[in-house]
């Protein structure tokens, strides 16, 4: 998994399914929030996310109030977020 870093938000590109893999977008997203109330994650081919990246995405929406919005090119993994309720939580689109 690679993450490049924008302005106002992350491209993720790879699989999610690591520890390390959350800790890789942590370390982005944390400097991102200090400066930006609202992020965008791109989350190019990813087909599964883990869930600590979706706990981690839960607070910072739920508890630090950031506008969080998720741009997924795969659709397995929209459906897996649709299934767990969060594409309204994320403001999850299809790219």
């Amino acid at each position: 998994m690679e993450v490049v870093n924008s302005a106002n938000g992350i491209t993720i590109q790879g699989n999610i399914k690591s520890v390390k893999d959350l800790q890789t977008i942590k370390e982005s997203l944390d400097v991102l929030q200090k400066i930006n109330s609202s992020i965008i994650v791109t989350i190019e081919d990813s087909i599964t996310i883990t869930s600590s990246v979706i706990g981690y995405f839960n607070k910072l929406v739920l508890k630090d109030k950031i506008d969080l919005q998720l741009k997924v090119g795969n659709s397995e993994l929209i459906d897996l977020l649709t299934d767990l309720n969060l594409v309204q939580t994320f403001k999850v689109t299809k790219i």
